[in-house]
């Protein structure tokens, strides 16, 4: 990846952002972008501002930087993601995690929508990661390595951190919010997945599926930070719904479920 493209939107970001480290990290994904309740918004940048960013090109995504206050915490919080397969590399996909990085945070809260494979699950339910399955056989690490993004080949036996999940069970129980541990099958995109597919990666274990949220979550793995991961379950996946997939569907079960995860990310807030 090229140091230089980090470097360019880094330098576009206020000093105050790097003055000392934020206490969270969160990646808001589809459906997410209006969901965290902010005290105090320190700074306010469109993604189509940074540079080597880009507007949002997914609908979901509000495509915007904000850096506030939160239960006396200072949080980055990335509102939408760009995906490897928007055909722009993995540098647009990792920034949100390198800017993170640089600025200190040593915790991520990583959130997407995902399908559910897992037959108890139904849309609108919480699943907080505990594991996950690269399906893709993609790597942002792979190409030339940096000390700074840990070692050359980093170990992956606890990619999410058990006290970040622990965290999010306890907000989900006191909220009274369906949740579950589960793992994650990272599909490529932009194509849902096939029913054959689908059953296979129930065969491996995968309770959910999606196409972002390990890209980032190996590479901040790799740089030390502690990661966590949530996802809604926005429909049923290929084969187990009984009609077409469109991204519609995700966009209206995140809308219907919009209170239960502003409040489910503001109550883990609270409890960092």
């Amino acid at each position: 990846m090229n140091i230089e493209f980090f470097d360019k939107a880094a330098g576009y970001l206020p000093d105050e952002c790097f003055s000392r480290p934020v206490d969270l990290g969160i990646l808001l994904g589809s459906g997410w972008g209006e969901s965290l309740k902010l005290d105090n918004v320190i700074v306010r940048i469109p993604y189509a501002d940074i540079p080597g960013l880009g507007a949002s090109t997914v609908k979901g995504h509000a495509g915007e930087f904000v850096f506030c206050e939160r239960a006396g915490k200072r949080i980055a919080v990335w509102c939408g993601r760009r995906h490897f397969y928007e055909g722009a590399g993995w540098e647009p996909v990792v920034l949100p995690i390198e800017i993170l990085r640089r600025m200190g945070a040593a915790s991520v809260l990583l959130t997407n929508a995902s399908g559910g494979i897992n037959p108890v699950l139904r849309p609108g339910d919480f699943v907080i990661v505990r594991d996950h399955i690269n399906t893709a056989g993609l790597n942002p690490l792979t190409g030339p390595h940096r000390d700074e993004w840990g070692e050359r080949f980093p170990d992956m036996t606890e990619v999410y951190n058990r006290r970040l999940a622990e965290l999010l069970h306890a907000s989900a129980n006191r909220l009274s919010l369906r949740a579950m541990d589960g793992v994650y099958a990272y599909a490529p995109g932009p194509c849902y997945e096939t029913p054959a597919e689908i059953n296979a990666y129930k065969t491996w274990g995968a309770d959910v599926v999606g196409m972002s949220t390990v890209p980032e979550a190996v590479f901040a793995n790799a740089c030390g930070m502690k990661v966590a991961g949530l996802s809604l379950v926005a429909n049923l996946a290929a084969g187990i719904s009984r009609r077409p997939l469109d991204h519609e569907e995700v966009i209206r079960a995140s809308n219907a479920a919009k209170a239960s995860m502003s409040a489910l990310l503001d109550d883990f807030i609270q409890r960092l």
